[in-house]
């Protein structure tokens, strides 16, 4: 059974940077792609960023040049360096995987079938 384990979150300053980390057990990192998704309160969860299979990246435009999404083989991780942090960027961030996603449907956390169970990320002003 995948299972899917996010770490690195905290409380962080306005401009300050942050990596999540997403380990997956049960399975290859290789097979899966890999989705990171976020929460703000009041709000509906959002796609950020991921990456496919072979590790191409998409981002929504709100974290372009601000955050980067990376694989580490060794670890059978994902990680997402985020920089330039701003209290908008205050969320649970999920990260999600599926072995049959497209690149083109990335954004779409139907199509995911495993997910972590989230980790916190608070930036103050």
């Amino acid at each position: 059974q995948v299972q899917l384990v996010e770490s690195g979150g905290g409380l962080v300053q306005a401009g300050g940077s942050l990596r999540l980390s997403c380990a997956l057990s049960g399975g290859n990192i290789r097979r899966y792609a890999v989705g990171w998704f976020r929460q703000a309160p009041g709000k509906e969860r959002e796609y950020v960023c991921g990456t496919d299979r072979n590790g191409i990246p998409i981002y929504v435009e709100d974290v372009k040049g601000r955050f980067t999404v990376s694989r580490d083989y060794a670890k059978n991780a994902v990680s997402l360096q985020m920089n330039s942090l701003t209290p908008e960027d205050t969320a649970i961030y999920y990260c999600a995987a599926d072995s049959s996603i497209i690149t083109s449907s990335l954004r779409g956390e139907r199509h995911y079938d495993y997910w972590g169970q989230g980790t916190q990320v608070t930036v103050s002003s």
